[in-house]
Order: structure tokens, then sequence, then C-alpha cells
């Protein structure tokens, strides 16, 4: 019964306690069964031990080695993967050479996690035993190993151990291993291991020092603990059965002494497992009941009520672990927060465990459980330990490496130690340049408070200097080579070195030597940096050198130097004679005047650019103008042939040259509701293919036929709060106000769909929606990139940007996100479920876009979010340089470049000029005088005229302009004609 219950509590979390499936079952307990058998024989020896000689008469034919090989054998059977003979002659030499590809791999990139997992597979099937340990034992130097390296390790060396040495050899390797993560497994191999060595000297006192260890690491684990607790309680019970038969034989002294105190072991496991909340208590206690000859006290009944009511309140928990899929972080962190307010030191640092197995990779995690143990615990090696595990599972965050230090000179390591470890840190290939002067700035710190500053002159005084020195040609070659930049632009570490020479070590000339070095590294135009440098002249230095840095910072800064003026009159004001007076506000005014002029021809450069780019994009716009009106010119007369009278013909046949653009004008034109007759007369009398009773002559003239007729709906600028404007949709689209309208309303009540179109009645490819209620509009705003026809349907708030210009649709954050990756090189063919399917394998993905065009045509482009910083950094470091479908991705940190800023309509005025609208006087300006040649039918709209159905100012009507005539359109020339 207790061997079941051990086998059932060391199944994976993951899985619900519903019950496995018959053949697994049946695994189990053949499993079981072996154990057991293991256990017996191999407690006979402990019995001999125990009972003396007279057990020797009991317990013929049974041998110290029993144990070790009926262990092997189990070992053997249970992690075998099955032996396969086959051909392979073809297939050894490719393992070979992918072992060398992976080895020169290696060599170049140590820390890939991956190349070092399939360098071990590969060599293990290959039966390279010696090459397969060299490779794990350098794995196991940079990384933890998971639970399943362990065992598959561990049971390697199992099968080839043949002598005390080599148990002693497993021995270690069982030490390491529990050592990296709380695995309840590992240390129930490490229990059943120990039994076989339990003829050995020592044998028994280490098979109750490894259980006792075990239950101090892993018996609180609800769920998995349990097996611990029965293994143990099965070996000192075997001992009690061996023994039992012998005990009628011994002296009441004897007896005592050898049964009776092992009787009591038996007993005392009981009644500490009952008193801790574990699965499945009731059958332990039931068994205790049965086991027992002696009514169970009442202390142990009430200490097993007390775990029965801490179980219940720990139960949502784990049945929150069992429901959810790995990691669960978010399952683990809560518990972890229960676990804090209850404040058990054992059991928050266990639940800390169980979370970083499934979340090694998470930083922040590591964070929290160090610095849990570095205010609470503060116990030595249990700290260092986690500090230890944090940086070889996230060596790529800089912030546990820190930790890690002030960790070890808090509990006073070796400085030698520190040093090295330091040394790791330089190497552990951060992502960023900042990084790696976070983590010099903390062993400079470190080396600062060795120092004994009251000694001129001293060993460590000379190391920190050196270590200054070091620090910033490291940064100024490694770093700047790797990154294109030092991490470092304020030279924050020089200015900490000048300091601590000014403050500590009274030597002002290195500290201004350091100094003029900062400011020749591009840090003269920044007034603060002057300024920094005058307050450590002003406490160390005299006035002399405070008056020669403010006057070298009045001629050098160009961010404020009003500021710096004014700190150096406010100086020579309370300190400075008048001729310093005077030359102060001399070289202040000068500096000043030659600022502003600056200023001012800096402002007309930047206006003359903006005319001049305005001035290019009209002509552009010309260009194409006239481009397109040529081409619809050539194919209406190819395309078109007039069918009207001979005398019209006749009548007009002058004019032929001009019809085309007054066709055009008329047919672009819409009429008021009065003149419709004079408008049909007059579309057929310029050539109108339609037929004589005005019915359409296709399917696309029919479908357009009503929406020509429409009425322009001016849109209602009050109501942007409740519109949002689509767009990119397909021009084909039929109806598109039917078909748009159920999309829109799973946001909300929908009050009008209002798409626009041309005037031949053609849709133009977008539309207003407008809703009831503001929280619809901003709810339809998630819509933004749906799928809509094939084509990505855009949404953006319905914003004027005349009276908004800053306004932004871009809905995508364009700054460094750490969380967030951006891959090039994707196959167009790669599918967003493909692209998940490979980033989840490195941790949480939260998010996939794939960046496509107006046509929703794939780019080869994505950004992939994950759930933290150390995932992405982890997945940038295997995913780059990765092949899909025969193309080479290039994997990073999401860093957009900056996106050009929109041209506020303040920047198109120069200094000085008239704040009029410039579109008064014209294209060309205040001093345009010739005519405009360009036909009233090309000419462009002006921006202040009302938009057909959008948002637009209105101009300021001038007096002038409100007592001229109104100008008549091509029609009403039209109409002329026809009345002569």
């Amino acid at each position: 019964m207790a061997t079941a219950a051990a086998a059932s509590a060391s199944e994976p979390e993951a899985e619900p306690k519903a019950g496995p499936d018959a053949e697994g079952e049946e695994e189990e307990v053949k499993a079981a069964r072996t154990r057991r058998k293991v256990l017996t024989r191999a407690v006979a020896a402990a019995a001999y031990k125990t009972m003396g000689p007279a057990w020797d008469q009991q317990g013929e034919g049974v041998s110290e080695s029993d144990g070790d090989e009926e262990f092997a054998m189990v070992s053997s059977a249970e992690s075998s993967l099955g032996e396969c003979e086959w051909e392979y002659d073809e297939e050894e030499e490719k393992n070979q050479l992918e072992i060398e590809r992976l080895e020169e791999q290696l060599s170049i990139s140590v820390y890939d996690y991956n190349c070092h997992v399939d360098l071990i597979r590969l060599l293990r099937l290959e039966g390279e035993l010696t090459k397969v340990r060299a490779a794990r034992l350098k794995m196991s130097e940079l990384f933890p190993l998971t639970e399943e390296l362990w065992l598959e390790w561990l049971h390697d060396e199992i099968n080839m151990a043949m002598d005390c040495l080599d148990r002693e050899h497993v021995y270690e390797l069982f030490e390491k291993a529990v050592k990296d993560y709380i695995c309840p497994n590992i240390w129930l191999e490490y229990g059943q291991y120990s039994v076989g060595g339990i003829g050995q000297k020592g044998g028994l006192e280490k098979v109750r020092s490894v259980f006792e260890r075990a239950l101090s690491s892993v018996g609180l684990h609800m769920t998995k603990g349990l097996a611990i607790w029965e293994a143990y309680r099965e070996f000192e019970s075997a001992i009690v059965e061996a023994a039992r038969p012998m005990a009628g034989f011994l002296s009441p002294f004897d007896r005592e002494q050898t049964f009776d105190s092992q009787l009591e072991k038996v007993h005392s496991l009981f009644r500490r497992q009952l008193a801790i909340p574990l699965y499945d208590m009731e059958a332990t206690f039931a068994e205790y009941e049965e086991w027992s000859e002696d009514p169970i006290p009442e202390s142990v009944i009430q200490n097993y009520n007390k775990a029965l009511q801490q179980l219940e309140k720990y139960k949502p928990y784990e049945e929150a672990l069992l429901e959810a899929e790995a990691p669960r972080l978010a399952e683990y962190q809560a518990y972890i927060d229960f676990e804090m307010k209850i404040g058990d030191p054992a059991r928050i640092q266990l639940i800390f465990e169980r979370a970083l197995v499934e979340n090694c990779l998470v930083p922040d995690l590591w964070i929290r459980y160090s610095q849990y143990l570095d205010r609470q615990l503060k116990v030595k090696d249990l700290v260092l330990s986690v500090h230890n595990r944090a940086v070889r599972n996230c060596p790529w965050t800089v912030a546990l490496w820190s930790r890690y230090l002030l960790a070890m000179e808090r509990h006073g390591v070796d400085h030698q130690v520190i040093s090295v470890t330091f040394e790791k840190a330089l190497n552990a290939g951060f992502i960023q340049a900042t990084d790696y002067v976070e983590i010099w700035q903390a062993h400079l710190d470190y080396l600062r408070r060795r120092v004994d500053f009251k000694q001129d002159s001293s060993k460590e005084l000379e190391e920190l200097r050196s270590a200054f020195a070091r620090a910033l040609e490291y940064l100024k070659q490694e770093v700047e080579e790797r990154f294109n930049e030092s991490g470092d632009p304020s030279c924050m570490i020089m200015q900490n070195w000048a300091r601590i020479e000014a403050r500590l070590c009274n030597n002002m000339q290195k500290a201004r030597e350091l100094w003029d070095s900062i400011m020749t590294k591009g840090n003269a135009k920044y007034a603060n940096m002057w300024l920094e440098y005058y307050n450590l002249e002003r406490a160390h230095g005299d006035t002399q050198h405070c008056r020669k840095a403010l006057h070298r910072a009045v001629q050098c800064t160009s961010d404020y130097p009003e500021h710096v003026c004014e700190v150096l009159l406010t100086m020579e004001r309370t300190e400075g004679t008048l001729e310093d007076w005077d030359i102060a506000v001399q070289k202040t005014e000068t500096r000043l005047a030659r600022v502003n002029e600056q200023r001012v021809k800096a402002a007309e450069k930047e206006a003359a650019l903006i005319q001049q780019e305005e001035e290019k994009a009209e002509h552009r716009k010309r260009a194409r103008a006239e481009k397109k009106v040529l081409k619809k010119k050539k194919k209406t007369r190819g395309a078109e042939k007039r069918k009207a009278d001979e005398d019209d013909e006749k009548e007009w046949g002058d004019d032929e040259e001009e019809q085309p653009s007054k066709r055009r004008r008329i047919e672009n034109s819409i009429p008021p509701a009065a003149e419709g007759p004079d408008l049909e007369a007059e579309t057929g009398l310029f050539g109108k293919s339609a037929p004589a009773d005005g019915a359409p002559s296709s399917k696309q003239e029919k479908a357009a036929a009503p929406k020509r007729d429409m009425p322009k709906v001016p849109h209602d600028s009050s109501k942007d709060n409740i519109t949002v404007f689509v767009s990119n949709l397909p021009y084909s689209m039929e109806e598109p106000d039917v078909k748009l309208r159920p999309l829109f309303e799973a946001c909300g009540e929908v009050a009008e769909v209002r798409p626009i179109f041309s005037n031949r009645g053609h849709f133009r490819g977008y539309c207003y929606v407008e809703f009831k209620e503001e929280r619809s509009a901003l709810q339809a705003l998630q819509l933004d990139r749906k799928d809509v026809g094939g084509r990505p349907m855009f949404v953006s708030p319905c914003v004027d940007k005349s009276k908004n210009p800053d306004f932004k649709v871009f809905r995508y954050s364009t700054v460094l996100e750490k969380h967030k990756l951006f891959i090039s090189g994707l196959p167009f063919s790669c599918t967003k479920e493909e692209l998940e399917e490979i980033c989840k394998a490195h941790g949480t993905v939260k998010d996939i876009r794939l960046v496509t065009n107006r046509a929703g045509k794939p780019k080869g482009l994505a950004y992939v979010e994950y759930d933290s910083e150390s995932q992405a950094s982890q997945a940038v470091m295997k995913m780059d340089g990765m092949t899909i479908k025969e193309n080479v991705i290039k994997v990073a940190i999401s860093n957009p470049p900056q996106r050009k800023a929109p041209e506020k309509p303040e920047a198109r005025k120069g200094p000085g000029a008239p704040a009029v609208p410039r579109q008064i006087y014209g294209a060309r300006g205040k001093g345009r005088t010739q005519l405009s040649l360009l036909p009233r039918a090309l000419q462009r709209p002006s921006p202040a005229a009302q938009a057909e159905n959008g948002p637009a100012p209105k101009p300021a009507v001038t007096a002038s302009a409100a007592t001229e005539a109104p100008k008549m359109s091509n029609a009403d020339f039209a109409k002329l004609l026809l009345r002569k």
C-alpha cells in the first residue's frame, strides 16, 4: 500500500490525479515490486549488522553485494532505452560528421545550450562513454542540468559502476545533481541507490543520512514528498521485520537496545509524516493504525487533524498547478505570495524551488528568491548556492551577477574568489552595452570599499586605480567593438573615479585630468556636465579653477547656455572683483548674442528646407496629376465613340480637342436635383456611351449608378469621438455598408456606416463608421489589421489632422522593447502558427505579428512578444541565424529606428514672418503676378475647402471674396452654348 502511494506521488505534477491508463499502472506496479524486492534483500545485511551474528544463521545465502547487483539491474531496466541492431555504417559516418560540427560550434560559442544537449545525445548513441562523460562534465560546469539529463547520466554511471571507487563517484554525481534543482525523483533514486551500499562500512548510516536530507529538502512537497517518506519508512520497516524472528532469543537489554529502538524509528517516521500536510494522508493514517500494535497517541491524532486542516488551505493552489500547463508561472507566483503571508521559511524555500524547476530562465523569479534569502534567512551556504545557480541559469542578466557579487562580499568570501566570479560575469555575454557598465560599476564599488583611504598608499588603492583604467579600456575596445557604443556616454565611471580622487585621495590634479578627458568625449556641449565639474571644484578645488571651468562652459555649452551664464554671474557677484565681473558680463553677453544669432539662422535654414520640400511635393503632385489626365484622355479617345447626331457632330466638330477635359469635368460634377434632365442631355451631347433610354451599359455602371446619385454628406467633426475611420478596404467590395455593419456591430450599436464613393460611383476603399457610444468606438479600434477580403483593414480614430498635426495613427511602439523580438528574413510562406511553434520553445509567447503590405502580402518580417525580457534574450541567443524553410533568419531585440517627426504648421513660417496662411497667396507665395495656365478641371481643391466626407477647417471669408460673383462651372458654360 505504501509503495503504491509512493509511486503515485512520484508522477509529474502536470498530470491530474484522474489515474493513468492500464499499461502505465502495470509498469508502475512492476517497478514498485522490484524496488521492494531490492529493498528487502538489501536490508537483510542491515539487519545482520543490527542484530549481530545470530542473524547469520537465519539469513544464509544473503551477500552484501546482492543489493548492488539487484539495484544495478533495476536501474538498468528502468533507464534503458532499448538496444537496436542495424547496419549503420552510413548512419555512423553521418553522426561522426555531426559530432565534429557540434564540437566546432561549441568551440566558438560555449554557451550554446542546445549544442551541448545534441552532442551528448549523439555521443551516447555512438557509445563514446569517455567522451560522453567529458561532455556532461563540461555542460554541468556551465549550466544546471535538468532532471531528465541528470537521471540519464546517473543511470549510465550506475550501470558502469564496478567497485567501491565507482560507487563513490556515483555518490559525488548524486551530490551535484541534488544541488542544481529540488527534484524529488533524484532524491528517491539517491536513497534507493544508497541502500545498495548498505553492506559497506558506514553503509547504514549513509542510507539514513541520505533519506533525512531528502526529507529536509522535499519532505514538505505536498504531491511528491510522499514517495520519500514511504521509501524511508519501508527501509526501516524492512529492518524491523527482518529482526523480528530473532527478538525472542535476545536478552531484555539487547532487545531494548536493538529491536525496540528500531521499532521506535518506524513509529517516529509515522508520527513525523502525519504532522505534515501531504496528499493521501488518510491512507497513511490507516496504515499506521494497522501497523501499530498499541493505540495511536492522542497527540499524534491532534497533529494529524491539524495537518488535514492545513491541507485544505493548500489544496486550491495545488489544484491550480495540476490544472495549468507548464511553466505555470502565474500559479506559482500566487502560491509564493500565499506562503510569504504565512511566513514558514522551509515552505517558502520549497515553493520557490518548485517554481524554478519549470521557470529556471525567469530572472525576476531568481531575483525575488535571492532577495528573500538575503534579507530573511541570511544563511551563507544557502544564499551563495542560490545566487550561483541563478547566474548559471540566466548568465545574460546583469542584475543577477551584481547581486551575486554583493552577496559574496556580504558573507566575507575570499577576494580571489570574488575576482574570479567577476571575470566570469564579463564573459557571460550580456545583450546591452549598458550591462557591462553596470557590472564594472558593481566591481569597482566593491574594490573601493576594500581601500583604507587613511593611508596615503596601499595595495588595495593601486588595485582600485588599475581596475578603473582597465574598465575604461575594456569599454573602449571590447564593448564598443561589439555594440558600436561604449554604453557609458555620460562617462559615469570616469566621474566616479574623479570623485574618489578628489574627495577620498585629495588628488585634485588627477580629478581635473579625468574631467578634461570626459569633456573631450563629446560632453562639453552639455551644461549639466560643466556644472557637475564646477561643483566638484567648489567642494575640493579653488576659486581660480572654478572660474576657469565656468568660462569654458560659457564658450562650449550649446543646450542651456543661459543657465551656465547665470551660474558664472552669480559666482562673480558673490566672490569676484569688478574686473572679474566686467569680464563675465562681456563674455556672457557676447556668447548669448552669438547663440541667438545661430538659432535664428538655424530656424531660417529649417524654414527654407521645409519650403523646398513643399515645392518639391507640389511639383510631384502636379506631375502625377498631369500624367493621370493624359492617360485618361488617351483611354477615352480609344475606347469611346460618339453616338450623337450628324448635326451635333458638325456643331461641335471644331471643339473636338477640348471635349475630353470638359466631359470629365461634367462627369465629376454633382448637379443639384433640379438640373438632372439638363445633365442627361449634356451627357449625351458630350458623347457618353449610355443608351437613349438612360439604362446603364454594364454591370459596373448598374452598381455605380445609385451611388453616383447619392448626395454627399459633410462629415460632422463633433462626432469624431464616436466615429472610426476605416481604410485599406478592397475597391471591389460591393455594398460596403452592408458587409461592414455586422463586423462592427460586435463592438456596439452602429449608428451609420458611411462608405466613400468617387464621382462615378465607384467605392474608394475607405469609410466612416459612427457608433452610438464612445466606448464602442474605442473597442472597434481592436479590429485594426483584421483581414477583410484578403487585405488588412486599417481602423483608426477619426481625427482632424489639420487641428491635431501631432496625432499619430501608428499603433505600435517605436521605442526599445526588451521583451519583444524583431525577426527578418522569414520565408513568405511562413504562417503565424508555424512561427509560434518555433518561438514557444524558448518562453511564453504573448503575441506574434507578421508584417504585411497594404495588400496583405507578407514582407518576411515579424514581431514576437514574450512574457519577460529574459525569455526574449534567451530566444535571441537560440534563434538568431536559424534556418526556416531554407531561409536564414535574423533575430534581435525590437528597437525600431526613430520615425520622422511630422512637420508642424509653425515651422513653415520663417522668423518674423506674418502669421497668415500661405494658401491665401497661392502656390507661389505673396509675389505671384502671372496667370495660372492650368485648367480648373485639373486644379486641386484648396486644403481649406470643405472635405467631401471628412473633416476640414473652414477658411475665413474675406470682404473681397464675399462680393465676388459666383464662378461658373463647365456645366453652366454648356447650358449657355445649348441656348444659342
